[in-house]
């Protein structure tokens, strides 16, 4: 045998070697990435899941150091109670009566009424004086009563509802915290609120119109009960735990979020499953606001405060956290419609192409009418991904500079961002291929996720 068939057969027998050293490693390398998916999905599951069970303690948290903790923001959420009827009733109510509770208005009528008849008068006017006492007494408690219910549905009473709030607020936030003293405490299971400013301003306005008896209207330090339930301490260790977290939370939710994407095998899927996780988390702190609100409705004493006015003040202090919740729930929806349309599946791949079609002929229809883009449209198709990017950072932008944004801001957001992209899509002009006239690519219909 010849030296190079020798070498020939030598080199057949270690590519022979060689296929079964591979073939026997192919199983364990399989194995080894299998384990390796497994572990990667896991941890990504693992991840979103935490971040999800995190977002409606991250909504609450924003509103509790935002709206509650801050005076400016809280005067903006308590100011419509102001102009409340159920509001404005309950608090004439309690002001009218602790003021007829403080000025004996029977002896006082009943005194006047004996120094006229003991003047010289004829027989039959003393009689009749002795008759008129319970027509006066109606009448000046309905006066008052009157007097009352104008100022307390006057601007003047909005003025000062502020101004009360105002001191209140400190007072507010020592409640919420545990300490005591001010127009607002909570003592054990009981939120009560003073009523003092109120009826020093009554006292001032009956003054003023004539009816001079109002100013031995003594100084009254009187409370109403607002909240009487086992739950008021729970919720000021819940205040107290979210107000120490206060924006820590969202950041720690949307960092998990991130990172059990970026593990996960497939982004696309994993940010799918998670922008449709947060959405059901913010629809489960909607259901716990109403049950909540029940709770509340239920604890309230009847024979202080009426059932529609303490709707009106739970519903004006939460509604920015409703707000809030809508607002992240309708973001989270549009990023799991936007993951969805730019994957794989069947009706995301025919409505990327529908769109697709349309826009090219509607850019068709427009350059054989003369409209052409010129070098403007050569120009934004070179850099078309660059401007679509910029179009979806502008928009989070806006959400995240947006001070308040509510479901309105951030649907509205999405479709100014979505006609943008399609006004990108139809102006990009195609290059003309070498001697003939400009064309579209021809398969790719692709959008951009919002």
């Amino acid at each position: 045998m010849s030296e190079s068939d020798e070498v020939a057969r030598l080199r057949e027998r270690v590519a022979q070697l060689e296929s079964e050293l591979a073939a026997a490693e192919q199983p364990a390398t399989r194995d080894r990435a299998s384990r390796r998916g497994a572990w990667r999905t896991v941890v990504a599951a693992v991840l979103i899941t935490l971040a999800c069970l995190l977002a409606p303690l991250s909504v609450t948290a924003v509103w509790a150091s935002r709206q509650v903790s801050d005076t400016n923001r809280y005067l903006e959420t308590v100011a419509p109670l102001a102009s409340d009827p159920s509001v404005q009733q309950t608090i004439s109510d309690a002001v009218t009566r602790e003021i007829f509770n403080a000025v004996d208005l029977q002896g006082i009528t009943t005194d006047a009424l004996n120094a006229i008849s003991q003047q010289n008068v004829p027989p039959r006017v003393k009689t009749s004086l002795q008759a008129l006492r319970g027509p006066l007494v109606s009448g000046i408690q309905g006066f008052i009563r009157g007097q009352v219910e104008s100022f307390v549905a006057s601007d003047q009473f909005a003025q000062v509802w502020r101004q009360a709030n105002e001191t209140a607020h400190t007072s507010l936030v020592n409640m919420l915290e545990g300490k005591q003293g001010g127009a607002l405490s909570a003592q054990n299971d009981t939120v009560t609120l003073n009523l003092a400013p109120i009826i020093a301003q009554v006292k001032q306005r009956l003054v003023a119109n004539g009816f001079s008896l109002a100013d031995k209207i003594p100084v009254v330090n009187k409370s109403i009960v607002l909240v009487k339930s086992d739950s008021v301490t729970k919720a000021q260790g819940f205040y107290r735990l979210l107000n120490k977290l206060g924006v820590w939370l969202p950041v720690i939710s949307l960092l998990l979020l991130a990172i059990g994407v970026y593990v996960a095998k497939s982004h696309r899927r994993a940010l799918l499953w998670g922008a449709l996780g947060f959405a059901a988390a913010m629809l489960l702190l909607g259901v716990g606001l109403t049950l909540g609100r029940i709770f509340y409705l239920n604890a309230l004493p009847t024979d202080v405060i009426t059932r529609d006015a303490g709707a009106a003040v739970f519903d004006t202090l939460v509604r920015f956290l409703r707000y809030g919740l809508r607002a992240v729930g309708a973001l989270a929806l549009i990023v799991a419609a936007a993951a969805f349309f730019t994957g794989p599946s069947v009706t995301a791949v025919r409505t990327r192409a529908g769109l697709g079609k349309g826009i090219g002929y509607l850019r068709n229809q427009s350059e054989s009418a003369g409209l052409s883009t010129g070098r403007v449209g050569t120009w934004t198709y070179a850099h078309k991904r660059l401007l679509l990017i910029l179009a979806v950072v502008a928009g989070a932008l806006v959400l995240t500079l947006w001070s308040q944004p509510t479901a309105a801001v951030v649907i509205v957001t999405a479709i100014i961002v979505l006609f943008v992209v399609a006004v990108i899509e139809f102006i990009g002009r195609p290059p003309a291929p070498a001697g003939g006239p400009p064309t579209d690519p021809p398969a790719r219909h692709t959008t951009p996720p919002a």
